[in-house]
């Protein structure tokens, strides 16, 4: 979804000294760099899905272009944005490779509009998912399990759970911010109204840049790590329902 981006030479400069200046604090900080090791599965995880949910609902609302396109698949080779990725593991943000689809091809029952909305959502929705899902599998591990937590493997894979819990989280929050091109601006047209909406539609190109200024600066930490922290807390206390504390 951020293909564009890289049409600016100064926006590709930026990305690339962002992914070498991390890299870097990785490489010299030991334990931040074991952290990398293990967030990479949540990574893989929570892109292959978000993704994937993309094509699924497409799929399901009659558009088969997902489909011919090979990205109806939990393959993450289908889903692999390298840049995105690399991104995501080193500055805790990124994306995936962009599910086209062909708005056209839904079925009447469902207006473009709405559609568009329903396609849009399911990426945040499958993170918000997952996230529910894995914290489940953190809290019976913990219930059930405390003799395999001591080990080496079971402290190795609930870390790697953990971080699936806060990556899925993080790009499902993100994913919702209201502006181009991310989810969240498809899901808002949708419900408003019409005069608000052509608006909207007209200036996609000045919200764009709006959105990459916010992307570039502390202000996309400081809107969405309210909800995060929001929805961190609620899966804490799931997780401390499940363990019975």
């Amino acid at each position: 979804m951020f293909f564009s981006t890289f049409s600016n030479p100064w926006m590709f400069l930026f990305i690339l000294i962002l992914i070498f200046d991390n890299i870097g604090y990785y490489m010299s900080t030991p334990g931040a760099f074991l952290g990398l090791i293990l967030s990479i599965p949540g990574i893989l995880i929570a892109i292959t899905f978000h993704e994937f949910a993309h094509a699924w609902a497409a799929d399901k609302l009659g558009d088969d272009t997902p489909r011919n396109q090979g990205r109806l698949s939990l393959n993450p080779l289908r889903h692999i944005d390298p840049i995105g990725a690399v991104l995501l593991i080193t500055a805790g943000f990124g994306w995936g490779k962009p599910v086209e689809i062909n708005p056209n091809n839904f079925n009447r029952t469902v207006s473009i509009r709405k559609g568009n909305a329903l396609v849009s959502i399911a990426g945040p929705a499958m993170n918000f998912l997952l996230a529910l899902i894995f914290s489940v599998i953190y809290g019976l591990l913990f219930k059930f399990g405390s003799s395999f937590l001591i080990t080496t493997t079971g402290n190795i894979i609930v870390s790697v759970i953990a971080y699936t819990i806060s990556i899925n989280v993080g790009l499902g929050v993100f994913n919702l911010i209201p502006l181009p091109p991310l989810d969240g601006s498809k899901v808002l047209s949708a419900f408003l109204p019409s005069k608000a909406r052509v608006w909207y539609t007209n200036h996609e190109r000045l919200l764009y840049i709006i959105f990459i200024a916010i992307w570039v600066t502390p202000i996309a930490s400081m809107l969405i790590s309210p909800a995060m922290e929001f929805i961190n807390e609620k899966l804490m206390d799931l997780i401390m329902l499940i363990v019975g504390v």
